[in-house]
């Protein structure tokens, strides 16, 4: 699956620790954005370790899940691609 994740999160550590767990599953297309090729498996996981990190009165993580036919539509303006197919490796 195609998995937008955005966030706004207040703290600079919690920020830093959530940028770094989101980095093993996908790839930073902006500051507080990443695309993820996850399967279920991998996104519960993701998102379970990810809700260990914020804090859920002040804190926001949004996923996005786009269709292989919203995904044909992905239209970028300046600098960036749209995250092909790769292998994922989890750690």
């Amino acid at each position: 699956m195609y998995v937008v994740v955005s966030y706004d999160i207040t703290d600079d550590r919690k920020r830093y620790r959530l940028a770094k767990l989101l980095k093993d599953y996908g790839r930073r297309v902006q500051k507080s954005v990443f695309e993820c090729r996850v399967d279920q498996r991998h996104f519960l996981k993701m998102k379970g370790a990810a809700e260990k990190i914020i804090d859920q009165n002040n804190d926001s993580i949004r996923y996005y899940f786009l269709c292989e036919r919203c995904q044909a539509h992905i239209q970028i303006s300046g600098w960036g691609t749209v995250t092909e197919d790769e292998e994922v490796s989890v750690v």
